[in-house]
């Protein structure tokens, strides 16, 4: 039986709704949950395969877009959030009671400052953006995934459509160099 990639890419992906305008993200607490507001759909929708960010229980991937800033609002239960991980770039913030991330925001000089981190997994509304490729799939040999098993996993992603990365897509990865090279007056 194949590993469970993520529940949004396992049995197919379902395409987002192209002016969709946004929703409520929840944590999973059973009660006072946490409520983060997006005000867009996001942008760069992805499985990622890092041990950085939060997966749901049994799965191998998380599934994370990014939103501008200005887009996100902490609604309710605000004062149950902590930052997981203070030396990391992005500064995930997750729910103190069930650990589940609701935004990750950068606070450094960063290509991505601007930009927060946010599963839309965690909402109950229907029509964001679907998971547009799979990033750090490798990554997940660090964490103790089979090598033996990589093919597959980048099969099962390649079957629904979704290109696989051992780092981001290009077109990320074109607007990392192109904010290096500007800061470094090369462009």
């Amino acid at each position: 039986m194949a590993p469970s990639l993520h529940p949004l890419i396992d049995n197919g992906l379902t395409k987002g709704q192209p002016n969709f305008t946004g929703g409520k993200l929840h944590c999973h607490c059973p009660s006072n949950k946490v409520e983060v507001t997006l005000g867009s759909n996001v942008l760069h929708n992805h499985a990622c395969g890092c041990s950085k960010c939060w997966k749901p229980a049994g799965t191998l991937f998380s599934v994370i877009g990014v939103i501008p800033v200005d887009k996100v609002q902490v609604t309710a239960n605000g004062d149950k959030l902590h930052v997981v991980d203070s030396s990391a770039v992005i500064q995930r913030n997750a729910c103190s009671q069930c650990g589940v991330h609701l935004y990750g925001r950068i606070h450094v000089d960063h290509p991505f400052k601007g930009l927060d981190f946010v599963h839309v997994e965690l909402s109950d509304t229907k029509g964001w953006q679907e998971p547009q490729f799979a990033a750090f799939v490798s990554s997940i040999i660090e964490q103790g995934f089979n090598p033996e098993g990589i093919d597959e996993v980048r099969n099962k992603f390649q079957s629904v459509g979704l290109a696989t990365y051992d780092s981001l897509s290009p077109a990320l990865m074109d607007a990392i160099a192109t904010w290096t090279a500007k800061k470094n007056g090369k462009l």
